[in-house]
């Protein structure tokens, strides 16, 4: 079999599309690259979606951590405290275990599915990172921007969408970046933690593992796994720039903030 033959067939494999069944042996390296790509689609959609739903959800945790009404307060820093004091691991699997309960009594059955129900723990997970992040950055927004909007006449939601928000979203950003990067990563973890695949069609760490114990060499799918999100992290660092430096732009070149990719060891 050629390699567009093993790309053809297996390129888009991890979503139902394609050959079914997983080569048995002789396994090349375009089958490994081939398939430890296909299982990347699953890596993106749970990242990208989980960002998009968690970035709103962390501007209310933020706003509402923020706010000296304790019925809004109390439930957002419980929110914080929980998803940011445990590890997402387990998270995942309580998740899993609640919603198999949920669809035993016949609520929400799709959720025990882990397109579904795990990016729920990714949606929170994120969003209870993300929150902090802008919750500081909140805080941060110089009090001269503030008073300068209250001497022109902004008040309540004008104030707060066109003085304080985009301050706090170009103070936070280089930290949210980071956390995007780091959610990314932890896409991997989704189909170790009980949520089940679907027809073997798991994500890009399901399949190199699936190379590494059939081969006996986790040498060959580890790195080629390694380099794809080492890729992916290079996207995301240079659209996350791209935003970056939008929000800076009335900045002068010398104050504009670089974004700086630091891993977090532990989470």
């Amino acid at each position: 079999m050629s390699c567009w033959e093993t790309i053809t067939d297996y390129g888009l494999r991890s979503i139902g599309i394609g050959e079914r069944l997983l080569p048995k042996t002789d396994f090349t390296l375009c089958q490994q690259f081939t398939l430890i790509g296909s299982g990347l689609i699953w890596n993106i959609y749970f990242g990208v979606l989980a960002l998009l739903i968690g970035f709103f959800i962390a501007n209310a945790m933020a706003l509402g951590k923020a706010s000296a009404n304790p019925l809004l307060r109390k439930p957002a820093e419980l929110f914080i405290l929980v998803f940011r004091g445990s590890p997402l691991f387990i998270q995942f699997f309580l998740a899993y275990f609640i919603f198999l309960r949920m669809k035993q009594a016949g609520v929400l059955p799709f959720l025990t599915v882990a397109q579904w129900g795990a990016l729920v723990v990714l949606v929170l997970n994120t969003a209870a990172y993300s929150a902090e992040i802008f919750y500081g950055a909140y805080k941060s927004v110089p009090k001269g921007e503030v008073e300068a909007a209250d001497a022109y006449g902004l008040s309540g939601w004008a104030k707060f969408s066109r003085i304080i928000w985009p301050t706090q979203m170009r103070l936070a950003w280089p930290g949210y970046t980071n956390e995007a990067i780091f959610l990314f990563h932890a896409t991997t973890l989704v189909f170790f933690s009980g949520f089940p695949t679907w027809r073997q069609q798991g994500d890009a760490l399901y399949y190199a593992q699936y190379f590494a114990d059939k081969t006996f060499n986790p040498f060959i799918p580890y790195p080629i796994l390694a380099m794809y999100f080492v890729l992916l992290t290079l996207v995301i660092i240079a659209g996350f720039g791209i935003v970056n430096r939008y929000l800076n732009r009335h900045l002068a070149p010398e104050a504009r903030k670089k974004l700086r990719y630091r891993p977090q060891i532990i989470r």
